[in-house]
């Protein structure tokens, strides 16, 4: 709910909007629950009126709004996915049960453990796996969360507007003390960036 990048601004978005329209459904599922609970009861021709008024809107209003929602969840879905540019960083994270481990295509060489380093301002492509069992790779404030599947790589793109620190976790059951399995995300400005990759490297 406190996004940092466009993905997380993405989803927040939808999120509000799933919302919105989960509160209009119920909101008229409340008014047809209260006609329901009438004590005078109708005339025939208001009776059959008042069937017709909730066929119609009981069943054509959830069927739209939920038809709205599911074309604009699509649309952001399409958005979300990582497209190649110039500007795109590519990194690579491994998941095991006792850590993350991170690696960097500007620099092989280079591995970090629970640390994640990207640079600010440019959509950074994770590729992530896992060496063991099922983990999730989920930075909140950033993105959407991505499963590591055994011998599967799954690409999650992130973004960070500004430089900072951000948590990220793996946000599926995986033996015990997943729920302390965390990691963190570190955002650097363009001169950081570069003195990371090529300080570390060396």
């Amino acid at each position: 709910m406190d996004p940092a990048g466009p993905a997380a601004r993405t989803i927040a978005t939808l999120w509000w909007v799933m919302l919105a329209g989960a509160v209009m459904i119920f909101s008229l599922v409340m008014v047809l629950l209260a006609l329901a609970f009438r004590k005078s009861r109708p005339a025939p021709d208001e009776a059959r009126h008042e069937r017709l008024w909730v066929i119609k809107l009981g069943i054509a209003f959830p069927v739209v709004v939920l038809l709205a929602l599911l074309g604009y969840g699509l649309v952001v879905g399409e958005h979300l996915l990582p497209r190649p540019g110039p500007e795109v960083v590519g990194v690579g994270a491994e998941a095991r049960r006792s850590a993350w481990t991170f690696t960097y295509a500007d620099a092989p060489e280079l591995t970090t453990d629970n640390v994640l380093h990207i640079p600010a301002g440019r959509p950074v492509d994770v590729a992530v796996t896992t060496a063991d069992v099922i983990h999730s790779f989920w930075v909140p404030r950033l993105a959407g969360k991505i499963d590591a599947i055994p011998g599967h790589v799954n690409v999650l793109r992130i973004e960070a507007d500004d430089p900072g620190v951000y948590a990220g976790l793996s946000a599926e059951f995986s033996g015990p003390g997943y729920d302390h399995f965390a990691f963190t995300v570190v955002a650097h400005d363009p001169e950081g960036w570069e003195n990371f990759v090529t300080g570390q490297a060396r």
